[in-house]
């Protein structure tokens, strides 16, 4: 970093002194598509050097082995699913889909009269702070938010002159490490509540039929506030002043709206309304479904939701300043988006083959039932138990992504130990989701990952890994604490965490 550091306290000097010690170190590591590929080497190699080693599922009694790809069949593995492992890649159909919509409407110039309108009329001081509250009540849409948000705050604080990464740091902190936090109940509050009631019903069968879905609810709707304040105060105290000025290559500057944009704003707008009250009426009417509203047909097209939600706005935009006077206009301008995107396509690649490789050797798998195994054999008990189990999650986060797919494997495992030992299922629930949140960020095998990273290299083009784990490790660190902090009060008070949740079983 180049900014002027002379006004800086000497106690941030020498945190930024760390960061940018880890941001080189991180940057010396080659290209993040590179990087996947020789990862993807790796774990094929040491498929071959653990082939064989295996733990037993305490729940299905069941023996999970590393599957060696280092081998004939491996090797037919690797060459008949290199296509598969690509296009089965999660974030990529979902990050074209919606990027279609977004790149639309910042192509026909929507996305910039819409920055000036809020320049000009939003509190500026309260901007980190929106940023990260819709960061963290985004998990609503499940992984939508790492789409949407975390470019559109880069952009956001461009338009305001500051630097476009600290929005889309302040945004990324809010999705990712604020993931168990929400004023509402979502998807995941479902996934994990049926997954902690089996765990339970192999110590409790009558105590898992009490479990809920709003077994965390109380703690995850203070924790909003919590996440916010946190992630606004690192975003302005930590993050910007280390970045410094933005030197890169985007405009930044705003200028009046003129006339022509502020009627295509308003038949926008228009547009916005009409295509979100057809939204809100399938998703009560049409594509209601039986079961839970959270779990039904509409909530899982999400994606093609917001992509429509961006399109139609873009669109009449594009059509009242004459940015659009043809389909072949309109080809034109969705092909540059598309270009813009060629960068991540390439990453989706190899990215796509690691995380397909880990997946097929259960190395992940292996790795969190050998860490359960240490935590039964410490003989902790308390505060100690408590710290050791967020701990070993956090770790495990490191090698399997997926919340609901760590959870599957972990809840078996450590809710009956946490049982045994007098705390409640919806208690260490609450645990694993903290540990689960403040390494989200951090961690290259979240599947996001590369997503953010090809968003931020559009204002620095050689940003690495090291740069953004450099910039996320604040949030990681202070959500952690401030996450430690809020459960030691609750603990102390014995608040329940949920409707009808104890921290004690």
């Amino acid at each position: 970093m180049k900014e002027n550091r002379t006004e800086i306290s000497s106690g941030r000097r020498f945190l930024f002194r760390i960061l940018d010690g880890i941001e080189w170190l991180g940057n010396k590591l080659p290209s993040p598509l590179l990087l996947f590929a020789i990862l993807a080497f790796i774990v094929v190699i040491i498929s071959g050097v653990f082939a064989g080693v295996s733990v037993t599922n305490p729940t299905t009694g069941e023996a999970v082995e590393v599957k060696n790809l280092f081998s004939l069949s491996g090797l037919d593995y690797i060459f008949n699913s290199a296509v598969e492992n690509f296009i089965g890649f999660p974030p990529l159909g979902a990050v074209l889909v919606t990027m279609l919509g977004i790149g639309l409407a910042e192509q026909t110039g929507l996305i910039n009269a819409s920055l000036k309108g809020i320049v000009f009329s939003f509190p500026q001081k309260l901007l980190t702070a929106a940023l990260v509250f819709a960061g963290v009540m985004s998990s609503v849409a499940v992984n939508a938010g790492y789409v949407v948000l975390p470019p559109l705050g880069a952009v956001l604080f461009l338009g305001l002159g500051r630097h476009p990464l600290a929005g889309l740091a302040a945004a990324f902190a809010g999705v990712s490490g604020g993931f168990g936090a929400n004023l509402a109940l979502t998807s995941t509050d479902a996934i994990l509540q049926e997954l902690t009631a089996e765990a339970t019903r192999t110590i409790d069968p009558a105590y898992a039929e009490t479990i809920t879905v709003t077994m965390n609810y109380f703690f995850a709707a203070v924790s909003v506030v919590l996440i916010t304040f946190i992630g606004t105060l690192v975003t302005e105290k930590i993050v910007e002043p280390r970045l410094g000025k933005y030197e890169g290559d985007q405009e930044g500057d705003i200028d009046a709206l003129t006339a022509l944009e502020k009627k295509g704003m308003r038949l926008a707008g228009i547009g916005f309304l009409i295509t979100f009250a057809l939204m809100a009426y399938l998703s009560f009417g049409p594509l209601r479904g039986d079961g839970a509203y959270i779990e039904s047909p509409f909530f899982s097209a999400l994606v093609f939701v917001i992509f429509l939600l961006f399109l139609v706005p873009g669109l009449i935009y594009g059509m009242v300043t004459k940015e659009i006077t043809s389909d072949k206009d309109l080809t034109k301008l969705l092909g540059k988006t598309m270009a813009t995107m060629s960068g991540y396509i390439a990453l989706a690649f190899t990215a796509g083959q690691f995380i397909a490789y880990f997946r097929e050797t259960n190395l992940g798998t292996v790795i969190a039932f050998r860490g359960a195994d240490f935590l039964n054999s410490t003989g902790f008990d308390g505060i100690g138990l408590i710290l050791t189990f967020i701990g070993l999650t956090m770790v495990v986060n490191f090698f399997i992504g997926s919340s609901s797919a760590k959870w599957t494997i972990l809840a078996p495992v450590f809710v009956p130990i946490m049982m045994n030992l007098g705390y409640s299922p919806e208690f260490t629930t609450l645990l694993y989701r903290i540990a689960d949140s403040v390494t989200n960020m951090i961690t290259p095998l979240l599947l996001y990952f590369p997503v953010i990273i090809a968003f931020a290299q559009r204002y620095d083009k050689k940003l690495g890994i090291g740069t953004l784990i450099s910039m996320m490790i604040p949030y990681s660190v202070a959500f952690l604490l401030g996450w430690l902090l809020l459960l030691l009060v609750w603990v102390l008070l014995g608040i329940p965490v949920g409707p009808g949740a104890p921290i004690l079983y």
